[in-house]
């Protein structure tokens, strides 16, 4: 199994799906803008991507703003509900195997869970 968290509008998204189709792989492409993950599926990536919730934030979107997000004192499930209410807030690409995820940045970096 091989999921790829995609926004085809990003060249590093584009890059590292390239990558997987160059490698042989079919993964099941995931346009998470129009189809967000739920909070449990957020942290299962979290889980694998052994990261915090606050590590999967796009800071630079003008939601993160908006929301406060840069407050210290929300904890993980506000993060999490912020995600799944503006998937934006969710870095990107994130290719994810049954042997863990990473973030493709750079695209090359994926090639760890393959």
């Amino acid at each position: 199994m091989v999921r790829i968290y995609h926004n085809p509008r990003c060249s590093k998204s584009r890059a590292t799906l390239q990558l997987l189709k160059d490698r042989g792989l079919d993964p099941q492409v995931i346009e998470y803008l129009d189809t967000p993950p739920d909070a449990e599926s957020i942290r299962q990536l979290l889980t694998k991507l052994n990261f915090s919730a606050r590590d999967l934030l796009r800071e630079g979107e003008q939601e993160y703003r908006d929301l406060g997000l840069a407050d210290d004192s929300l904890g993980d499930e506000q993060i999490i509900q912020a995600m799944v209410s503006h998937p934006r807030l969710i870095e990107r690409p994130i290719v994810e195997t049954e042997g863990g995820a990473r973030i493709g940045r750079p695209p090359e970096s994926v090639l760890e869970v393959l």
